[in-house]
């Protein structure tokens, strides 16, 4: 017993040893672009490592006075949320709609939204900027929220479709046998019970939306305010960067996209039982 209890002992430290790395390993950058943000340009290059001396404070003043990083708040909050709440509301009645109307076609249907993973973002980029321009889509915020929409719907279905496996059909027909259409029966059923599921799809999304930079860099008309992400990447030229800057409005990014995780984290540790219990 005593060499067991020894040998628990040693896996469990050795255990907390690698995840404490592996921690201090991912902070790290957080560490350090919090640092150099409270840093003038020169100190940062002088010694990038060191601690402010003071709470240098003039990188953000000049963040919004040299930039269009206010309008770049706005835009991203928008294409954000705008693009979360279709996500939310498509995905989920595509994936219940493959996974409960079982045929040939929603079979097609399925196989066809996997395979579209399985395709490189850039050997069809020049068609979809095509057919952006052909809808009137491009050149606006309808460009890069139409994207993020049709980009969640593959992994989305897949993320639901296996979630909706472990739901029992009986609760959906006990609703119906109590009156409600198969659109109420989703809606005030099925999907409380995919909480942990829409969790995952508001954090996956979210932040891939809100950190995504090549779509708005190249939809959105040059001269006007465009994302954070773009807005930020500005100050790093090609012989030159105002790295002080660029530090300043990182800080900035990376508050909302905590409060998303924070507010949603629950969710990937909770399984379906957990979210059928509590609805």
């Amino acid at each position: 017993m005593e060499r067991a209890k020894k040998k628990v002992k040693a896996r469990d430290v050795v255990l907390f040893a690698l995840t404490a790395f592996l921690g201090l390993l991912f902070i790290y950058p957080v560490f350090f672009a919090l640092i150099s943000a409270f840093k003038s340009n020169g100190d940062i290059l002088k010694n990038p490592v060191a601690l402010p001396t003071s709470l240098y404070v003039q990188n953000f003043k000049d963040l919004f006075a040299q930039s269009e990083f206010a309008g770049a708040i706005v835009n991203t909050v928008f294409m954000t949320v705008v693009s979360e709440a279709f996500i939310i509301l498509i995905v989920p009645l595509a994936a219940y709609g493959i996974e409960r109307r079982k045929s040939r076609v929603t079979s097609f249907i399925y196989t066809f939204f996997l395979a579209g993973m399985m395709i490189p973002f850039h050997l069809y980029m020049f068609p979809l900027f095509r057919e952006m321009k052909l809808f009137h889509i491009f050149g606006n915020m309808a460009g890069p929220i139409v994207c993020a929409v049709s980009g969640a719907v593959s992994f989305g279905c897949l993320l639901y479709c296996s979630f909706l496996k472990g739901i029992p059909i009986e609760i959906e027909e006990a609703a119906m046998i109590d009156g409600c259409t198969p659109f109420q029966t989703f809606w005030k059923v099925t999907f409380p019970l995919l909480g942990p599921c829409t969790g995952s799809m508001i954090i996956l999304n979210g932040l891939s939306i809100w950190n995504d930079y090549l779509m708005p860099y190249l939809v959105l008309p040059s001269g006007k305010p465009k994302t954070i992400t773009v807005e930020i990447a500005a100050f790093v030229g090609q012989y030159s960067a105002r790295w002080d800057i660029v530090f300043a409005g990182t800080i900035i990014s990376i508050v909302p996209a905590l409060v998303i995780f924070c507010a949603f984290q629950k969710y990937f540790v909770k399984g379906v039982t957990a979210g059928a219990a509590k609805g």
